[in-house]
């Protein structure tokens, strides 16, 4: 892949070689596109699935970055 390298102006300098796009352009295929449920078999698979993306918001061992480490 080769990487496009853009020069861009910087404060306090002239100009800088800076690394542009570095993804494939693209949308998922296919018709299991999106289909989470189906690829997990159990119920247990499921809800672990779901808890592991809602920690951010309602974990209690670590916090998210709206919550505050200590209490007001």
């Amino acid at each position: 892949m080769e990487y496009q390298i853009e020069e861009k102006g910087a404060p306090g300098r002239d100009k800088v070689e800076v690394l542009g796009t570095t993804f494939d352009e693209g949308k998922p295929e296919g018709e299991e596109m999106g289909q989470w449920r189906q690829k997990l078999s159990s119920r247990e698979e499921k809800l672990k699935y779901l808890e592991n993306g809602e920690r951010y918001w309602y974990g209690k061992d670590w916090y998210g970055s709206e919550k505050r480490k200590n209490p007001a």
